[in-house]
Formats: structure tokens, sequence, C-alpha cells
């Protein structure tokens, strides 16, 4: 049991697919908004613009299977996701 000064949140348990839900769309928006950038710039790079919604498809896609997906694939995907953002932000 955790001190005075400690919340205890052990009755807590978390939402799965939520968790899944929120870092799936992070990998959306940062498609999304990569790519809207790269349509408005003055010369678009053509392979770029594909590569961006390439990935937004896939993170799409992804999406619409946590409605079926069990706890584990749930936080398979949730650890993918967030790793991906990571990497993402990171280039």
């Amino acid at each position: 049991m955790p001190g005075p000064d400690v919340p205890d949140f052990s009755g807590l348990e978390g939402d799965g697919e939520q968790d899944a839900a929120d870092r799936v769309q992070d990998v959306v928006t940062w498609y999304s908004t990569r790519l809207a950038a790269e349509r408005r710039a003055p010369v678009p790079d053509e392979e770029r613009v594909e590569e961006l919604a390439a990935g937004r498809r896939a993170a799409l896609a992804d999406q619409q299977q946590l409605a079926t997906a069990d706890a584990e694939e749930q936080a398979r995907i949730a650890e993918v996701y967030a790793a991906l953002l990571k990497e993402l932000k990171e280039s």
C-alpha cells in the first residue's frame, strides 16, 4: 500500500482499447499534419506526399482493427504506435 503522500491508483484499470486508439490517432494526426504541409508547398514532393498518405492509410486501417482486437492485440498496437510516434517525431 502506498504511503500517505503517494496516491493509490491500484484499483484503477486502464482502458487498453482507448490507450491504443489514442496512440494510433496521434500517429494519424502526425501524418495528416505533414501531408497537408507537403501538399501546400510551392512544389510538393509527390513521392513524399505518397509516402505520408500511405502511412496515414496504414494507421487508419489499424485504427479500424481496434474495434475487434482483444486486449493483447490492443496492447501490442499501443506499444507499436507509441514507438512509431517517437520515431516520427525524431525524424
